[in-house]
């Protein structure tokens, strides 16, 4: 069994933290959602594909600020790019610079939905707007949902603090099951305002899944049938599975797409992207507006970080790194004697171990994911993971073969 991490200053940290913030840290951040006592809390700084925390350990960045990182930390030419902009021109205005419409140019230039684009600053922003835009133009209240959209009333799944009225229009069906779909688009079609879905399906703390052949196609006929705006929550897929996003690698075009995360390699930004048909209902129908979405920075982040993308070949770089670690992670999986999984190869792996009867899968996770830490591979146990383009061939080696110890580990804990 490994050393524990020295987590000194992390812990006192949180202790410190605990007195001034409610539950010190946020949400899915806060340590319950890892293995409490053994992952930092506090990061200090990060560069390329490598993080460090407050105590000074060093780890491999597998979980990339939950997606936004799709080069690496610190990219110099993006941030230079940024402030540049800050320096000569300014980036807080009460009217709109020229940057965001070049940047909508490139939008629709690259994603097969986007005929017209809003931005936003985040992925609940941005699944909000969409949401409301397929209702103004629709003029129907229901919407039915499958897969993580935000923290914002309709979608939240912790419901404390939210009346049930804001929320009772909104039906939920399991990603690749087209039969539950069918079954509420049948009772409530008439009045389904939108079918929202992640293209890839990352249901919370469970396997990575891809589309079984027709699922997305017809969950496209379903809303065509319906006349229902379909919508694809990209947030996570979006500039990581292809430059147009998960509908343009799998030929499914929806009515609304929603981007975030990777679009800015860390910078706050979001994207609404569609139709004419249904985005023109924002220019006098439906409101929209914050004092900080035309905010400059992040646009200009944004068009460097697709620059990079497109001119280094970024996303087919990161695909066979992923492919190439996906190779080397299942045939450990399989080899290892447990009843684990490694799913969402090329872009988002995650390691899960399947539940069982006795319950064993609850102590092997924290005890894997334990042992992962230790030997400073930043993982979580609960939530896929993602490889950024700094992800060296050696990095993604090395990180196998800490998975592989780590599995020979794990018969200590039983």
């Amino acid at each position: 069994m490994s050393e524990k991490l020295n987590l000194r200053a992390s812990e006192q940290m949180y202790n410190d933290a605990l007195n001034i913030i409610p539950g010190a840290v946020l949400g899915i951040r806060r340590p319950y959602n890892f293995v409490p006592g053994e992952y930092p809390i506090f990061f200090e700084s990060a560069k390329g594909g490598k993080v460090t925390d407050v105590d000074g350990n060093e780890y491999l960045d597998y979980l990339c600020a939950y997606g936004p990182i799709i080069i690496g930390h610190r990219e110099e030419e993006i941030d230079n790019a940024v402030i540049e902009q800050m320096r000569n021109k300014g980036f807080c205005f009460s009217l709109t610079q020229p940057v965001q419409n070049q940047l909508a140019n490139k939008m629709i230039e690259l994603i097969p939905s986007a005929e017209m684009a809003v931005f936003v600053k985040t992925g609940s922003d941005a699944t909000s707007t969409a949401i409301r835009v397929a209702r103004g133009a629709t003029e129907r209240t229901k919407v039915v949902r499958c897969g993580y959209h935000g923290w914002h009333d309709w979608c939240v799944e912790v419901k404390g603090g939210i009346p049930p009225k804001l929320y009772e229009d909104v039906y939920e069906f399991h990603y690749n099951n087209l039969d539950e779909l069918e079954d509420i688009m049948k009772k409530h079609g008439d009045d389904m305002a939108a079918i929202i879905v992640t293209p890839v399906g990352h249901p919370l703390a469970e396997k990575v899944q891809m589309p079984k052949p027709g699922f997305l196609e017809g969950v496209r006929a379903l809303a065509d049938k319906y006349g229902t705006a379909l919508i694809f929550d990209e947030i996570r897929s979006g500039f990581r599975v292809s430059m147009g996003g998960a509908q343009k690698l799998f030929g499914v075009t929806p009515d609304i797409s929603v981007f975030g995360k990777a679009m800015g390699n860390g910078y706050p930004i979001g994207a609404v992207v569609g139709k004419k048909e249904f985005m023109k209902v924002i220019a006098d129908k439906v409101f929209l507006s914050s004092t900080f979405f035309p905010n400059s920075l992040e646009q200009v982040a944004c068009l460097k970080t697709i620059e990079i993308l497109e001119r280094d070949k970024v996303l087919e770089v990161v695909a066979q790194k992923g492919f190439m670690f996906a190779k080397l992670v299942e045939d450990i999986v399989k080899n290892s004697g447990y009843d684990t999984e490694s799913t969402g190869a090329p872009w988002m792996p995650f390691i899960t171990f399947n539940k069982d009867k006795d319950g064993l899968y609850k102590k092997l996770r924290p005890a894997f994911y334990t042992e992962l830490i230790r030997r400073k591979v930043f993982l979580q146990p609960f939530h896929h993971g993602y490889i950024a383009y700094r992800h060296s061939d050696d990095d993604l080696k090395h990180t196998a073969n800490m998975i592989a110890e780590s599995f020979g580990e794990l018969k200590k804990y039983i």
